[in-house]
């Protein structure tokens, strides 16, 4: 099998839904929900450009938990990430790499496009299980750096308080979403490592991970111009 990386630039990002079976708005206006919730600003920026959605015009379920299939989903969607540029000898298939993941499940395709487009998800991942916010950061800062042909970077790494809860594994990318500003430790100098993504947290580092993107993006073009 041959392999070449294609990437869409980010400029026109889509990001799919969290949501599972129901219909999906995305139109004007804001979500009701979200007043007392950190980041709404954010949430609704992205809803304005149309990015995310809710289930409903004015529902966004900002403290619903992501599940990891719904966190690939995300991801691989967010970053439209895709198979268009790579050859196979014959059609990939989502059990073949991962053991819990079925070949006809809605986010199947997630996981397979986000696979071969390098973002390294554990075979035995369970698509059922919440996502902790260690692998979600891990998953998302692997997928902004292959999209945004990120170059390696030396860092001076920050202290985190509760660095011991951390995967060793996901250490490097928790430390560069802390410098590309994806992700922020909170009062008491904590990542939580182990703790669940909500609908807000996941939008909230999207948003973040896109404005770093389009940062570099703009500084490219001065150089360049």
């Amino acid at each position: 099998m041959m392999k070449k990386r294609a990437f869409a630039v980010i400029t026109t990002v889509s990001l799919l839904s969290f949501s599972l079976g129901s219909p999906l708005f995305a139109a004007g206006g804001t979500f009701k929900d979200i007043d007392n919730v950190t980041g709404k600003d954010k949430i609704n920026s992205l809803k304005s450009k149309g990015l995310i959605k809710g289930l409903s015009d004015t529902q966004f379920l900002p403290g619903s938990i992501v599940t990891n299939a719904q966190a690939v989903q995300f991801i691989s969607g967010g970053l439209q990430l895709s198979l268009a540029a790579i050859d196979f000898n014959k059609a990939p298939v989502a059990s073949e790499i991962f053991s819990k993941v079925k070949d006809n499940a809605w986010y199947a395709e997630a996981f397979i496009n986000a696979h071969y487009n390098g973002v390294e998800i554990p075979a035995n991942i369970d698509p059922s299980k919440p996502v902790t916010k260690e692998l979600f950061t891990s998953l998302l800062i692997q997928g902004v750096e292959k999209a945004g042909n990120l170059p390696m970077i030396n860092i001076v790494p920050a202290e985190i308080a509760d660095e011991e809860q951390m995967n060793p594994a996901y250490q490097g990318s928790i430390q560069r979403s802390l410098k590309y500003n994806i992700n922020a430790l909170d009062a008491k100098g904590n990542f939580n490592p182990k703790s669940e993504i909500t609908r807000a947290e996941a939008a909230v580092m999207l948003y973040n991970a896109l404005e770093y993107l389009n940062g570099r993006q703009a500084a490219s073009g001065k150089l360049t111009s």
